[in-house]
């Protein structure tokens, strides 16, 4: 096929891999079409929970039809046994005729093996088709995998100086619903949901995805807490542990403190100093690719501090809330200009009256 016919199809095989995000840790989230005869005549996603794999799922629903067709998938198939037999197999057994890769997968257990099995097998591969798009949807899975800690993306919702809420604490609403409910389809696509435990006392937020039909998409929900100051009766626990709250905190933490809010429903995750680098570590080590970081300030600011912010997605209101209020991110403490983070912009659009944008920390 033609270069921008096998664009065309991995394009559709990217957006049914975009379909199991958040859902999916820690499994990559893969999108697999199968084409025969320039007909999609089987599709699939990974599974909650990571299964079944995108490549079997698009086999199930093309039958026979596979024998013969072309597989487009966004990530190298697996090509090891593990809680399912390798994705290579299958294709191998179902006959098709050639298979199209976006990208590699950078998981030592894999990372060239699918394509060499499937060439061993006389199946010809075409790696690199929408490289750059593939690895931007798998951005998780490389970070988890190179750098030992999730993708991070941090959300704010400003005013146009950068303000969050007013000199008294009142921020409902500075967005307006629309930019809201893109905020809470975020969520929905991040494994887990993270704030401090400034933004946990001062708000008693709940972090589930409240979109109709979604509620299941919430993530897990996360917050960096030392000091073990949340109180046992906050909303975030009222539904725990149906829905997990993961409480980072210190190494020792207060023992009372900590067997009531165990008592509660959280699970808490000691962690020993440095403490964000070492966080994040942890929740990469329990298998947590995506992270979605809501505030507050001075945890964004440590984030950002630390070098450990990738994305940045700011929904913009046109008002103005003025110096004597909170602002979005804490104090940097920089002195020059050109050492400060520098995002790329990468997509944006209107939502109502407000302004949302995604920028991208380059590497």
């Amino acid at each position: 096929m033609s270069a921008g016919t096998d664009a065309r199809f991995m394009r559709t095989a990217l957006l049914l891999g975009g379909r199991g995000l958040g859902r999916c840790w820690p499994n990559p989230s893969v999108g697999c079409v199968i084409v025969r005869d320039g007909r999609i005549v089987g599709r699939g996603w990974t599974g909650p929970g990571g299964r079944p794999h995108a490549e079997t799922e698009a086999l199930r629903r093309a039958d026979s039809a596979a024998r013969g067709a072309t597989a487009y998938v966004t990530l190298e198939p697996c090509a090891h046994q593990g809680r399912t037999p390798p994705c290579t197999e299958a294709l191998i057994r179902a006959g098709v005729a050639r298979v199209v890769v976006a990208c590699r997968d950078p998981d030592p257990r894999v990372d060239g093996r699918g394509i060499a099995a499937l060439r061993a097998a006389g199946i010809p591969v075409d790696l690199g088709c929408l490289e750059e798009e593939a690895r931007f949807q798998h951005a998780g899975l490389f970070r988890r995998i190179r750098d030992r800690r999730p993708l991070v993306t941090v959300k704010l919702a400003t005013s146009l100086d950068g303000r969050i809420a007013t000199a008294a604490g009142h921020s409902r609403w500075i967005t307006g619903p629309r930019a809201r409910l893109a905020g809470h389809r975020l969520r929905a696509t991040h494994d887990a949901v993270m704030i401090g435990s400034g933004t946990a006392l001062a708000d008693d937020p709940l972090l589930t995805c409240r979109i109709p039909g979604l509620e299941e998409r919430s993530p897990v929900r996360i917050v960096a807490d030392r000091r073990l100051r949340l109180p046992p009766r906050a909303r975030l626990l009222a539904d725990a542990p149906a829905r997990p709250l993961w409480i980072l905190t210190a190494a020792d933490p207060p023992a009372a403190a900590a067997r009531a809010l165990e008592d509660a429903g959280a699970e808490l995750l000691p962690v020993a100093e440095p403490f964000l680098p070492n966080a994040l570590a942890r929740l990469a080590e329990r298998g947590i690719t995506r992270l979605l970081v809501e505030g507050g300030g001075e945890l964004v600011a440590a984030l950002l501090r630390a070098g450990l912010v990738d994305r940045l997605w700011i929904a913009s209101a046109p008002l103005l809330l003025g110096g004597d209020a909170l602002t979005a991110v804490g104090a940097l403490g920089f002195a020059r200009v050109d050492v400060a983070p520098r995002f790329e912009p990468v997509d944006d659009l209107r939502a109502g009256g407000d302004h949302l944008a995604l920028y991208v920390k380059n590497d």
